[in-house]
């Protein structure tokens, strides 16, 4: 079979219109098997097809683009680096976007190759045509090129490749093409900027983080809202989030929520603001953040009682994020009496919002209701067990109520809730004490797809796992749970059948 593709290929190389020899080859390629190719991989001969996608021929240039894509999988990446560079640079300007996709995919496996790597760093006008492709239409392209830039700046080498040359300025000439492209440069400076503090030094040295900062705090409210999700991430590592201290961006950011209330257009980068905050209080302390910043909470518990979802979901999943630890349990534990009243608002939501936001109620309760068992104190589990009565006059039959609803992602979310508490003695004795709680648990018909069916045994398995349970259920329950548990999440109950005599 290998054979027969090699013959075809150099068929195809003879001819100037090959069409049905290129329909052929494409037809064999498909059927060699990759560890064949490979064997051959020398006697590969892919000019003549990177030659064809030249012509203007939309069949002939899809044609060869799915052989070569095949074929290119047996191609090591140093051979592809050093005998196919001028079909790379003639790729990446190729008018037909699937020849530039193709060329950045043999791109991306060269600069993961340690060795190949160097041939595109001693190409400049290689990496030139790279940084140009950030600015084309087609959004694959550009992802494609960021990538390759991004993993290319993983090096020294890459590093001073990508700013201590002309490709500076290519970048920052491309980011002038549209707002679009700006926002992809950004992307890969913010990539380029969480590997490291040495990355991030580099990058504040060209002066297009100073250059996002400065767009984040500017005027325009569109402008704000998407460069905080970029700045966002960079906050994601430790060395960004000292950097955004120290420039007194976090500052900056915290006096912008402050004056939102006077601002008209402030929903629009509003949202995205008090998630840096959560998300920042999360990855640090959230004591710390709350205290030092105490606009963040307050607008918080601002946002749940508005009349706008967006708003609502936004403040829900931030809520869910500070309570995922001990710590942030605590700073909303001391907010008192305005906390039980954001749960019962929850609460509320959970049962009459949209279905995107009940979900996104129940997955913050979950978060917010969880205790690992090492950090199970007296006083914790009267926390927990008091917020989980906040929530409604019968907190446990509105997630029953939830959980019976036709809707797989609300069933799930719910029985999410369910395992949050299973492991905590005060919710073992509520569901044990619920009526037909404990046989909904060992019921499986009442789950029919595969999500819902993993979430169930989750339940069980975090039940049938706790120290209390045995006592609190009773040993008959606590083996019914050690059953199912033994039994998997797909377990289905063999069907009695009875042979009748005289029966075909």
């Amino acid at each position: 079979m290998a054979a027969q593709a090699l013959a075809l290929l150099r068929e195809v190389a003879r001819l100037e219109a090959p069409l049905e020899e290129l329909r052929a080859l494409q037809s064999v390629i498909q059927a060699v098997p990759l560890n064949e190719l490979r064997e051959q991989a020398a006697e590969l001969r892919l000019g003549p097809l990177f030659s064809l996608l030249n012509e203007n021929h939309r069949e002939q240039t899809t044609l060869c683009v799915s052989i070569l894509e095949r074929l290119l999988q047996a191609v090591e990446p140093v051979h592809v680096a050093r005998n196919l560079k001028v079909d790379l640079q003639r790729g990446l300007n190729h008018p037909d976007d699937s020849v530039k996709i193709l060329t950045l995919s043999q791109i991306g496996r060269i600069v993961e190759n340690s060795d190949a790597v160097t041939e595109i760093l001693n190409n400049a006008d290689l990496l030139k045509q790279i940084v140009y492709c950030i600015g084309g239409e087609n959004l694959s392209v550009a992802k494609a090129a960021i990538k390759s830039l991004s993993r290319i700046s993983l090096t020294q080498a890459g590093l001073e490749a990508l700013f201590e040359s002309n490709l500076l300025d290519d970048l920052k000439n491309v980011m002038k093409t549209n707002d679009i492209v700006r926002y992809r440069v950004y992307e890969l400076i913010v990539e380029i900027s969480s590997v490291s503090s040495e990355s991030l030094n580099y990058c504040t040295t060209s002066g297009l983080v100073t250059q996002l900062l400065r767009e984040l705090t500017g005027e325009d409210v569109l402008v704000r809202a998407t460069c905080i999700e970029m700045v966002t991430s960079l906050a994601y590592t430790h060395h960004g989030r000292q950097y955004l201290a120290q420039e007194g961006v976090i500052d900056q950011i915290s006096n912008i929520i402050v004056g939102a209330d006077s601002d008209p257009f402030s929903s629009f980068y509003l949202p995205g603001f008090v998630k840096f905050f959560g998300n920042l209080a999360v990855m640090d302390s959230p004591q710390q953040i709350c205290e030092r910043y105490p606009v963040f909470v307050e607008k918080v518990f601002e946002m749940i009682e508005s009349q706008d979802p967006t708003m609502i979901g936004v403040a829900v999943d931030t809520i869910g994020i500070l309570g995922s630890n001990v710590e942030g349990k605590q700073v909303l534990q001391k907010t008192g009496t305005r906390f039980e009243r954001l749960l019962m608002r929850m609460g509320h939501q959970a049962k009459n919002a949209s279905t995107e936001l009940k979900i996104r109620c129940l997955e913050a309760v979950s978060s917010l209701l969880y205790l690992p068992p090492e950090q199970q104190t007296d006083d914790l589990l009267r926390m927990t067990e008091s917020w989980f009565s906040s929530l409604s006059r019968d907190s446990l039959d509105l997630f029953r109520g939830i959980s019976n609803q036709p809707f797989p992602e609300l069933h799930c979310a719910a029985l999410k809730v369910f395992t949050a508490i299973a492991n905590q003695p005060w919710a073992q004795k509520l569901m044990f004490n619920s009526p037909g709680f404990v046989e909904y648990l060992v019921d499986r018909s009442v789950e029919h797809d595969k999500a819902s069916k993993d979430a169930k045994y989750e339940l069980v398995k975090a039940l049938a796992n706790s120290k209390t349970i045995a006592e609190i259920f009773g040993n008959p329950n606590y083996l019914r749970l050690r059953t199912y548990l033994s039994e998997g999440p797909y377990y289905v109950k063999p069907v009695a059948t009875t042979a009748v005599e005289g029966a075909d």
